[in-house]
């Protein structure tokens, strides 16, 4: 018999891994000091400043692919393991780099596969400890650990870099990623076969919400075979791209619109609200749905681009990158939650790591659109007026999703006794 309450102890066990890997991978989010110091001290142009930034982006997408087909097989513990120490690699042999070519390969390409291992082991395993009404803030919960690395990162990253070099500041933080991630990694695990976690309730009427099982489990292959998940791919593009535009390049637009050198302390603030809007998102697309949330959080953002190059005070700049932060960070907890909601959790991992290549896509879009542009027009103003566009067009692709047609439930009696009720957990392989 199923022992119900320490599964959901150990659920929320695993939940705090999975958080604590991705406030690790998350120094991805810290690089618009790093960028900075490279620009200042080693005199690189922005544009080659975000080279690292883009490609690291992109390798981290197209990882997650791979990645969440594995970790659906062979379980997350692994995967996460492995993704720590490569991406701790990547750091260090960053510390022995001194020019883009290879920061972008070091940083970039090995970097951004350990992060794309890493990430992709911990949403899968916590949402399949929990009922289907609890997605959207268990994924809000775990992936929040990403966008406030930059509240530690930032501030550790300016901290080393004054006290020693970029490539000691580096090789510190290459040691300390293989340390933590291989440490937390071990806690991370499926529910055992058979698991069925405990329904949610209703505060009110202490009733079980209806479950949203009856929507199949899906392959990669049948999700791509859905108009449904082309859509949802480019509202992904179009929607991260802003933010990742202001991520890669906040400390750089500080300097340049306002002549203010603390521009670190952006990107913690951009990190605080990117999680606030994480978990807040969940939580509320919980109740209104997924593409609603999408629609609200895209059209305050490209308000937000439509007004930034307006920002050219210390006080201002702080209000524009807590509103980007707010409205950027629903994007990691909507799409996964989505990709659930359409295609079921079984695959969850390849079916995200698909979807996740938009990601990769807006990286490079976002970041490399800022630099340049700046680089020829001496301001970031051109860009932010293009993000908002992008945005506005998302916002509209949002507002036409709707989730694929569920085929006709089976009635369990003409299954057999051998057959499993259809469940948001699917199966699971122990790891």
């Amino acid at each position: 018999m199923t022992q119900q309450s320490p599964s959901a102890t150990r659920g929320w066990t695993v939940v705090l891994a999975a958080l604590g890997i991705n406030l690790i991978v998350g120094v991805l989010y810290a690089w618009g000091v790093t960028g900075k110091a490279l620009v200042v001290q080693w005199h690189w142009t922005k544009t080659q400043a975000m080279l690292p930034f883009a490609t690291s982006t992109a390798a981290f997408a197209l990882t997650m692919i791979f990645a969440g087909r594995w970790q659906d097989k062979i379980g997350p513990r692994y995967v996460a393991m492995l993704g720590g120490i490569i991406l701790g690699l990547g750091l260090i042999a960053s510390s022995f780099a001194h020019s883009p070519t290879v920061m972008l390969l070091t940083f970039g390409v090995i970097g951004g596969i350990g992060i794309g291992l890493g990430y992709s082991a911990t949403t899968p395993p916590c949402i399949k400890w929990f009922p289907p009404a609890r997605k959207g803030l268990i994924t809000g919960i775990v992936v929040s650990g990403v966008g406030l690395a930059a509240v530690y990162m930032s501030p550790l990253t300016e901290y080393l870099l004054k006290a020693t070099s970029i490539s000691q500041t580096l090789l510190i933080l290459g040691i300390g990623t293989i340390v933590l991630i291989s440490l937390l990694a071990q806690v991370l695990s499926n529910p055992p076969a058979g698991y069925s976690p405990p329904p949610a309730v209703t505060p009110a009427s202490s009733t079980p919400k209806p479950a949203a099982s009856a929507r199949p489990d899906l392959d990669w292959h049948e999700m791509l075979g859905t108009s449904q998940f082309y859509l949802l791919w480019l509202t992904f593009v179009l929607a991260a791209s802003a933010g990742l535009l202001i991520i890669g390049n906040i400390a750089l637009i500080a300097k340049t619109q306002a002549q203010w050198e603390k521009g670190f302390l952006l990107v913690m603030i951009v990190a605080i609200f990117n999680t606030c809007g994480r978990v807040l998102s969940g939580f509320i697309s919980d109740r209104i749905g997924r593409t609603n949330t999408m629609v609200l959080a895209f059209v305050l953002q490209a308000i937000n681009m439509f007004a930034f190059s307006y920002y050219t005070t210390p006080a201002l700049l702080i209000f524009g990158s807590a509103f980007t932060g707010l409205c950027y960070g629903p994007v990691f907890t909507l799409f996964p939650a989505a990709v659930a909601d359409f295609y079921g959790v079984r695959n969850l991992g390849v079916n995200y790591g698909l979807t996740f290549t938009a990601f990769g896509i807006a990286g490079v879009t976002g970041s490399i659109l800022g630099g340049r542009v700046s680089d020829i027009f001496g301001s970031y103003n051109y860009a932010f007026v293009a993000s908002a566009i992008m945005l506005l067009l998302g916002a509209m692709f949002a507002f036409i999703l709707k989730a694929p047609a569920a085929a006709p439930a089976i009635p369990s009696a003409a299954l057999g006794d051998n057959s499993k009720t259809a469940d948001s957990v699917g199966r699971s392989i122990p790891s």
